[in-house]
């Protein structure tokens, strides 16, 4: 096992499964075929083996709407467990205008292109580099129990970057606006992943933030139980050669890992590790 092969693991993403969903003459997502009667039933029509709204669909609103009844029906059916009351957006492109708005727990279902945050809160002791970590709560529906970042989050549609993270530092980590904000940006990663319910492409902005040694995590909104702070060194060698972190993370480490040196020219696969991190 080793850092490319975690980046594989998280870009299994397959075509031949899925019927393309198209708006305006552009995909902007994929859909899985056992889904197709389902989706000819709702607000969809098939045509050329691609799926379109229907024709009364054909605006912001009415689309938007579209997507409510579809995610209703969704639950109705099982195939979704619940709303979240959170809007995404269904784009093109990150800066492209949207088509409509969904709610997140039907994003993964249409495999629409999706954003988010993810902050590595780093602690420098001396000579040795030390990450805060989370343990997600057990009765969490995804990954329950396993590692995560300090702080991670999706980016819903409507609030900045900067407004987004300082909301998710403190939920996730009582982090203040004011330390947030201090937060730096340093690059993107993107996946193209195969969940069960679908398969979509993330694009995660990454940020470092250094904390103080007297920092202490708190969780406001109850997905973390625990917060570790853990040598860098041993952070590595769970990524490379461990499954004990909510997949992303581990995409999100690496970029750390190799931006401060830990993961070097000289590491096997290093030119594919870092092509990897960002596919597209």
């Amino acid at each position: 096992m080793g850092y490319l092969d975690k980046i594989k693991a998280l870009n299994n993403y397959r075509e031949e499964n899925k019927i393309p969903f198209i708006v305006d003459n552009v995909r902007v997502g994929q859909i899985k075929k056992e889904y197709l009667e389902l989706c000819k039933e709702s607000v969809f029509k098939l045509k050329d083996d691609k799926l379109y709204f229907k024709d009364k669909y054909s605006s912001f609103s009415t689309r938007s709407y579209a997507l409510d009844i579809l995610a209703q029906e969704l639950i109705k059916k099982k195939v979704i467990s619940k709303i979240m009351n959170e809007k995404y957006a269904l784009l093109e492109s990150f800066n492209s205008k949207p088509y409509a708005l969904l709610d997140r727990a039907i994003s993964t279902f249409l495999g629409v292109l999706t954003f988010g945050q993810h902050l590595n809160g780093y602690v420098k002791k001396e000579d040795t580099l030390y990450m805060w970590l989370g343990v997600r709560a057990k009765d969490k529906g995804y990954c329950g129990g396993m590692l995560d970042h300090l702080v991670a989050g999706g980016l819903p549609w409507g609030i900045s970057l900067k407004e987004n993270l300082a909301k998710e530092c403190y939920e996730e980590a009582g982090i203040s606006k004011e330390l947030a904000n201090k937060a730096k940006a340093t690059s993107i990663i993107s996946y193209r992943y195969e969940y069960e319910l679908g398969g979509k492409e993330d694009i995660i902005f990454c940020y470092d933030l250094k904390l103080s040694e007297d920092f202490k995590p708190v969780c406001t909104d109850g997905e973390v139980e625990e917060f570790i702070l853990m040598p860098i060194d041993e952070v590595a060698n769970i990524v490379k050669n461990q499954w004990r972190f909510k997949p992303n993370c581990d995409l999100v480490i690496i970029d750390f890992l190799v931006r401060w040196g830990y993961i070097i020219p000289e590491e096997m696969d290093y030119i594919e590790i870092v092509k990897g991190l960002r596919r597209g």
